[in-house]
Parts: structure tokens; sequence; C-alpha cells
């Protein structure tokens, strides 16, 4: 809003800018003798910061000015290239421009041109002697859907090829993050208390398709107002890609590659630790049933718990994956208890512990280990993490502490059930 402020304040009007692109092509055309192409990257994305901070009408004003300005009436211009996530068609912001043709991501005219295709990701790591990372690079950075054309994220791909040409071991990693505020996803988890929004996303997340239908004409202003245009937006911003064709407005809908799904994973985990401490009272519960020895009702309140959460069930992942989201739940709940000491894949006799919790009390040791039940066998999948307690001897060091009370705890989970053990006291 400042900055608009100046703009007006050193007597320009809103046409200025327009203008002054105007005479620049005037003055280009005159000095190379030939017509000017203009590119306008994201231009929508000064209006998505002034709808979130108080001063739409007035960028809705500028822009619209600054097209009609220097695109309809510039004699000098070849032709103009605008790109962006959203077409605010809405607030009339191209209402001065002739000729505009429109072409979105369902579109198959240069389709291939908005990525990476196979081909062109297979030469490149070949000419970077990287070709063995071709798997993980496609797992991870593959599978947007433009038009008829599958292609990979330019950004991700290059920013990998870059990194493993010095460091071949390097693990992918999610470059997409770091780019964007990722609001679009936050909101959409923030939905999951519809219990039908919650589904939904648990079956994206698993690698599922979902139906639904796609509005790409909508303001800034209209985006959140309903989780139908979220996943209009989810669709236009590449959280969501299109899969096969559409019927109408009719798409089907999936989470494009692990570096997507790694995004929504993140943010459920982070919008379940915000929201954690509204069951402060049932998560105290857990707690001391954990420190009394209470087994029936700990396997109780946790799936109560895990009942209400969005949870990873994808069977693609591999299973150490699947368990540090369990794992991370346990700690989430944990954390209710703010005077306990808790510990995390804690280094402990000869292994890591995945959880230690350390009551206020000072004489009490929790060990928990957690193991995804792949196979459904919550009962063998429980055994096995009390077995792999006392293979690495956890408790010698807090026996070496003065701890006197030690109590092991074996969690296994499948989907949104659990069982829980408790180890006999030596």
């Amino acid at each position: 809003k400042a900055a608009y402020r100046k703009l007006l304040d050193d007597n320009m009007n809103e046409g200025t800018l327009g203008s002054s692109l105007r005479q620049l092509s005037g003055m280009l055309e005159k000095h190379y003798g030939t017509k000017v192409v203009l590119l306008i990257d994201e231009y929508d994305v000064p209006l998505a910061k002034a709808h979130a901070n108080g001063y739409y009408d007035q960028m809705i004003s500028l822009v619209r000015s600054l097209l009609g300005e220097a695109l309809k009436t510039n004699r000098s211009l070849k032709l103009a290239v605008l790109t962006g996530c959203l077409r605010i068609s809405k607030e009339s912001i191209f209402t001065g421009l002739n000729n505009l043709k429109v072409l979105t991501i369902a579109d198959e005219r240069f389709d291939e041109y908005f990525g990476f295709t196979d081909k062109e990701v297979k030469d490149l790591l070949e000419y970077y002697g990287v070709m063995d990372h071709y798997e993980e690079v496609k797992r991870w950075y593959d599978g947007y859907q433009f038009g008829n054309a599958e292609v990979y994220c330019p950004w991700d791909v290059l920013n990998h090829c870059d990194r493993i040409r010095s460091a071949p071991h390097a693990q992918p990693e999610n470059y997409w993050i770091n780019t964007s505020s990722n609001d679009a996803v936050k909101r959409f988890i923030q939905e999951s208390a519809n219990a039908t929004t919650k589904r939904e996303i648990e079956r994206l997340v698993a690698g599922e398709v979902i139906t639904k239908e796609i509005h790409q004409e909508l303001t800034y202003a209209e985006v959140y107002q309903s989780i139908d245009n979220i996943w209009s937006l989810l669709f236009t911003t590449g959280y969501l890609t299109q899969r096969g064709k559409a019927e109408g407005r009719q798409m089907k809908l999936a989470i494009p590659n692990l570096e997507i799904r790694d995004i929504f994973e993140t943010q459920i985990m982070e919008f379940f630790k915000e929201n954690v401490r509204e069951d402060g009272e049932m998560l105290n519960r857990f707690c001391d049933a954990l420190q009394n020895e209470d087994v029936e009702n700990v396997e109780k309140i946790f799936t109560e718990y895990l009942r209400k959460t969005i949870s990873i069930r994808d069977t693609a992942v591999r299973t150490e994956m699947k368990e540090n989201f369990y794992h991370g739940v346990l700690l989430g709940i944990l954390g209710v208890k703010t005077r306990w000491g808790l510990s995390s894949n804690r280094e402990m006799g000869e292994g890591y512990a995945d959880i230690l919790a350390e009551p206020d009390t000072g004489d009490m040791g929790i060990i928990i280990e957690v193991k995804y039940a792949h196979d459904g066998d919550l009962e063998g999948a429980c055994k096995e993490a009390l077995k792999q307690i006392e293979y690495t001897k956890y408790e010698d060091d807090l026996e070496d502490d003065g701890v006197e009370k030690i109590l092991k705890y074996g969690i296994a989970c499948y989907k949104k059930r659990c069982r829980v053990m408790l180890a006999e006291n030596r």
C-alpha cells in the first residue's frame, strides 16, 4: 500500500507504468528496428499480495490500467506473454486487450513446454553423468500433466542435478517447499474438520485419485471462501495435477510426486501440532495411563486419537516412513506434558530408542518403540518392538543414571488401529 501511495505522491497516475512500457517499446523498436516481445511473469502475484494486505481494489485498478496501456495501444508490440496461477477474469483486468488467447494447464497446445519431458531429463542426467539417479528423480519430481504431456518440474530437476554432481549419495530434497508459503495446502488441511475432506486428504496422500469440479476463473477474494474453491486453487498452483482427460469441469486429481506429497505430510503434522493442545484433557489421560502402566487405556485413548487425525496410509510408502508418522504423533501427544523430559531417537545401550519419556517424578523412564504392522498383525509387531528394546538394552543407560523404574512399551500401528504391550519388569 505504501508503494502504491508513493506512486501517486510522485504525480504518477495509474496509467503511467503502462505508458512507460509503451514508450520504452517504441524506443527499442526505433533502436533495433524490430518489434518488441513483452514477457510478464507471475502477473497475478501483486494481486495476491494486495489481497493479503488490504489494498486489492487499488491493485486491480493499477494492473488493469498497466495491461491496457502496455499491451493494447502499443504499436511497437509484436506479441506479449503473461503467466500466472489464476486467471483473474472476473475483475475485468483483461477487458482492454484485443486478441487475448488463454491457455490453461489443461490445454494441449504448447503442453510440453511447461516443464522438462522424460527424454529431456534423461538427456540431462546422462550429460552430467548421473543417470543412475533417474528413478529417484522421476519419483520425486515428475508427474505433472499439462494437456496430454507429462512433465517434470524444471526447478527441482536442475537443483537436484546440480547437487548430486558433487554429492552422488545425496538423497532427494524438497526444493519446492522453500519457494512458496504453501498457504493453499495449509488452508486445505485446516478444512479437515470436515470428515469427508479428511478422508479425501488421506486418499490423496495414499496415491489415489479424487474427482472434483474445477473452476479456473477465480478471484483472490474467492479462493478461500469454500473448500470447492480450494480444490481449484490446489490444481492451478500445482499441488494437485490432472490424471487422464477432463469431462467438462470434472477432473481427476492426484498429488503429482513424492516432493508434493512430502509438503502435504509436513502440513498435516504441523496442523496436528498446532491443534494438539485443544485435546489437553484426553492427552493428559493418555500420559497418566502410560505412567500408571494402564495398557488398556493407553491403547484405547491412542486409538481414539488416531481416528480423529489425518493418517498416512499409502501402501507404496516404505515402512520406516509410516513409522515416522506415528512416531511424530506420539511425540506431539507426549509434548502436552511440558515438564516431562522427552527424547527422540536418542542413543541408548546398543541402539537408538524411538522415544524416551522421563516424567517429572525423577525416578521413572518410559521407553517406547513404535512399529508399523504392514501386514495388519498388530500383536506380532508389538512383540517385535519389545524384542528390539530388550536386544538393544535401551534401559542400561537409565539404570546407570539411577532411574529406579523403567517401563518398556511396544506400540504397533496399522492405519487407524493400534496395539500396545508393556514388557514385564525384570
